[in-house]
């Protein structure tokens, strides 16, 4: 095994943070490092929070560190961050607004750049995951960069999903047009001391009903929190839930939990798959001399990107241009 996964594995956190930054930046060698980690992940239990901009996440997170932290158990915190126009890094708001976890042996956070990958966790995160996984953090919070309409990615990666509204935005009608019904274990109603808290309440709850079927008896029904994170009530209720609907997990049948994490594997194969795949082709191509005689083709009006694109294609990867000629 290499120093760096020994280090890992030790807990070393300038080792963690060195190897989730290579991560993310896409250094070449940290894949072998992660084939070494892998067998030493499987044991973190992985809470997602989401939720449009503004619903107070960050501070519902911080509060949730320390009442995790006050029980004993360690806690690692990957805040999925708007990607900065001039650096390309993620925009550091969340890891500002939990530094008095900094200097807690027992916490490790780190912000990570969306990367154009609205509302999603990019391969980085998922790799950072493990990262914190085989470092042997008790619980990981990922949080969402939120945009309101598509952050239903954290569902694939997290054993249980976190939803935050707060009342007067129309979050319950964001709810419903998103299918976040669908894949939230628990809602949370975030500055709940606003007029129209139960309102938001009662909407939620209506569509939850609605859904009957889903919720026979004996399965998962989410329930819904009323917080104020900044003053941290509700956050012991939230932990709570989260505890609950862990032994639910725990206590479902085997089958259901084999195609729990056999989702989420091949999830996670998928996106290793396709990120080498990006990777290793388009460097291929735009370092071929082809590249830039379609380049100066298009230049000079001779062709179009589109065409260009089709022929490069099909002389260097035998990918024809017609998807009906194309075989599985």
């Amino acid at each position: 095994m290499s120093s760096i996964a020994e280090k890992v594995i030790s807990g070393d956190v300038r080792a963690v943070a060195r190897l989730i930054r290579d991560i993310d930046d896409g250094i070449p060698g940290v894949r072998e490092t992660m084939k070494e980690l892998y067998p030493h992940t499987g044991k973190a239990y992985i809470v997602g929070i989401t939720g449009a901009p503004g619903v107070g996440k960050s501070t519902l997170v911080d509060q949730m560190v320390a009442s995790i932290r006050k029980k004993g158990a360690t806690v690692g915190v990957l805040a999925v961050d708007p990607t900065s126009p001039f650096s390309g890094g993620a925009i550091l708001g969340d890891r500002i607004r939990m530094q008095r976890h900094s200097m807690d042996e027992g916490v490790f956070i780190r912000s990570l750049a969306t990367r154009g990958h609205f509302g999603g966790l990019t391969q980085s995160t998922r790799s950072a995951i493990n990262v914190l996984d085989a470092m042997g953090k008790d619980y990981i919070i990922v949080e969402t960069v939120g945009v309101g309409q598509d952050e239903v990615d954290v569902v694939k990666n997290a054993h249980t999903t976190v939803i935050v509204v707060i009342p007067g935005m129309g979050d319950d009608i964001q709810a419903i047009k998103a299918g976040i019904l669908e894949v939230g274990d628990i809602f949370v109603i975030n500055k709940a001391d606003r007029e129209g808290a139960d309102r938001t309440l009662s909407d939620l709850r209506l569509m939850i009903d609605m859904d009957q079927e889903k919720y026979v008896e004996g399965t998962w029904k989410p329930p819904i929190i009323k917080a104020q994170a900044i003053a941290g009530k509700g956050i012991m209720e939230l932990l709570d839930e989260i505890e609950r609907h862990r032994e639910y997990l725990i206590s479902s049948e085997k089958e259901a939990h084999l195609s729990s994490r056999a989702r989420r594997v091949r999830e996670e194969l998928a996106e290793v798959i396709k990120g080498h795949l990006i990777r290793d082709v388009l460097e291929q191509l735009i370092q071929c001399d082809e590249f830039e005689e379609a380049v100066d083709s298009i230049l000079q009006g001779e062709t179009d990107p589109y065409t260009a694109c089709d022929v490069l294609l099909e002389r260097k990867m035998k990918i024809p241009a017609d998807p009906r000629k194309r075989s599985c």
